[in-house]
């Protein structure tokens, strides 16, 4: 089988089963060449068991306007905001904390993202992610600043 020609690869970030081809979703995916409602009924049906959570997606789309995608982990910020109970991160985190997470759930966080981090260990990817939690004013328990 010959190699398809593709025209383009993008990223978008829906909610996981939930999606809809309201903007901003679906204006990106016309924009690219997509069908908007084949891509969500695809989606949500390979995404139903996240239940709302926000995951990214790497969609590639061929010259003949068929296309696969890849359904990421969800961003480090939103595993962080569920593991603390908080809707948003702190407009000042340097100085106003908004919650607080325990090494534990900090790990359990990497070890989801681990595919996606560049990290030689868990523990490597721990500090990374800690550094996400901090920047959104979110304190790691167990941790050393």
């Amino acid at each position: 089988m010959a190699k398809k020609e593709i025209s383009s690869v993008f990223k978008i970030q829906a909610p996981g089963g939930t999606a809809t081809p309201a903007p901003p979703i679906g204006p990106a995916l016309g924009a690219n060449g997509v069908n908007p409602g084949q891509f969500i009924q695809q989606f949500n049906e390979r995404t139903k068991a996240m239940n709302g959570k926000v995951v990214g997606c790497v969609i590639t789309v061929y010259a003949d306007r068929s296309f696969e995608f890849e359904v990421k982990s969800p961003p480090a910020a939103v595993l962080i905001k569920e593991a603390a109970g908080i809707d948003k991160g702190s407009g000042v985190p340097n100085k106003e904390k908004v919650g607080t997470i325990s090494r534990d759930q900090l790990e359990t966080i990497a070890k989801e993202k681990v595919k996606e981090l560049t990290g030689g260990s868990v523990e490597a990817m721990m500090k990374t992610i800690a550094g996400t939690a901090r920047s959104m004013g979110v304190v790691v328990e167990g941790m050393e600043s």
